[in-house]
């Protein structure tokens, strides 16, 4: 992998924006558009994704015998943090008076469509009826759409980012972040570092940073990107007489504190610098210091709160002074969890509601909600986009427990 201090400078603004929260199967994927160009005449090949013929077998190979995981699991975020782009996966709308753009450059607009070529993103520059368009295709979906969404198109075997995001508070398009209102351009690079937090697999080739093998990747976050590639512990279970199938897939429950830990900090620890290892090496079990570099934690360094929750747990005194506590202890990452009221149970299996500043004034009512006191949503300062003029941010759980001003005694 490339040393982030090589990558260049839009490449590293890129991996920082492009995280919208918030992990190695080989599935491999038909591009779902031939070489991409400037032009609008070429025909889209079919949109479809197959499993290869690795030792990695899928979400689909798990769910005979895990159904009840695997239908909770496909609704989360991790799942469907990246899709192949669909106007089922897209969450903007291709709908007319919804579907364009205006920037602050008059002659500049931006138009989303549904074509024979496929979702298409077109510039539109110039005065009518003297204008010139440029089209390239939505091929990938980045983000589950919680927060909102960008789109990666590829040129050949090249990842690059697509100028239009959507932002799901606004309901609207907006200019992806890092990308400055007013101008027309298709060319920030997606290197490996923002794929490893947003898909299963892709296949680097040799550089420029962005290149892939455009027919062996998976999209989203499979069951085996946190317990190893499945193949061998669906041969022992379906062996005769059965052997025990656990001795050849990853149980996180049972990796050592920090082990489990470094499986979440590998996408939520911040983006640290690359260790001397290819892209998509790391595998559950392996200490995250010999594949990322991250800095030592501090309590006086200032964290942002999009993509480094890890470093924001341990720098709180909860983390602290627990001897077992991971990113499990309060997360079940196979169902959707959006009740503050079920997270608030487990800071309640050490801590006594009365015990609480606020519980003389509110009373009990106050046991259905400790995090968005002790845990509140921010704003990053490392996604911003322009939408009108306006810079918007989205928010984010701070992930450091801990008493903060104005909010509770």
């Amino acid at each position: 992998m490339l040393l982030r201090t090589i990558l260049e400078p839009s490449a590293r603004f890129l991996i920082r924006t492009i995280l919208l929260t918030v992990p190695v199967a080989r599935i491999q994927a038909q591009s779902p558009f031939p070489l991409p160009t400037t032009t609008a005449h070429s025909s889209p090949s079919p949109l479809k994704q197959r499993v290869g013929s690795s030792s990695y077998v899928g979400n689909e190979g798990c769910r005979p015998c895990h159904e009840k995981i695997f239908e909770g699991y496909s609704q989360t975020s991790h799942n469907l943090t990246s899709r192949l782009a669909t106007t089922d996966s897209v969450r903007g709308s291709f709908s007319m008076g919804h579907n364009v753009l205006n920037t602050s450059n008059p002659e500049l607009s931006f138009r989303m469509e549904v074509t024979s070529r496929g979702l298409l993103q077109t510039a539109i520059t110039g005065i009518p009826p003297d204008t010139e368009t440029r089209s390239e295709p939505m091929s990938l979906v980045i983000g589950s759409g919680r927060k909102g969404q960008s789109y990666l198109y590829w040129k050949g075997d090249e990842l690059f980012e697509l100028p239009i995001s959507y932002w799901t508070e606004l309901d609207q398009w907006v200019n992806s972040p890092g990308y400055r209102d007013g101008t027309a351009d298709f060319s920030r690079r997606v290197p490996p570092r923002c794929l490893e937090c947003h898909a299963t697999y892709f296949k680097a080739t040799p550089p420029p940073i962005n290149r892939y093998d455009n027919s062996n990747f998976v999209v989203g976050l499979s069951c085996e990107r946190c317990h190893g590639s499945g193949s061998g512990h669906i041969a022992q279970a379906q062996s005769k007489p059965p052997h025990p199938a656990e001795l050849d897939i990853v149980n996180p429950s049972t990796l050592s504190t920090e082990r489990q830990i470094d499986l979440c900090a590998l996408c939520h620890a911040g983006l640290g610098e690359p260790a001397r290892q290819p892209p998509f090496s790391f595998s559950p079990g392996d200490p995250i210091d010999s594949f990322l570099t991250l800095p030592p934690p501090s309590p006086e360094a200032k964290i942002d709160v999009h993509a480094s929750q890890v470093e924001l747990l341990r720098k709180s005194r909860c983390f602290r002074e627990s001897k077992n506590m991971t990113c499990s202890t309060c997360h079940n990452v196979h169902s959707v969890q959006r009740d503050a009221a079920s997270f608030s149970t487990r800071c309640l299996s050490c801590h006594k509601v009365t015990s609480c500043g606020l519980h003389q004034k509110l009373g009990s009512s106050i046991a259905d909600n400790c995090v968005d006191c002790h845990m509140p949503r921010q704003e990053t300062a490392l996604i911003v986009s322009d939408s009108n003029g306006r810079k918007v941010k989205p928010v984010v759980r701070n992930h450091e427990i801990k008493v903060y001003a104005g909010r509770a005694p």
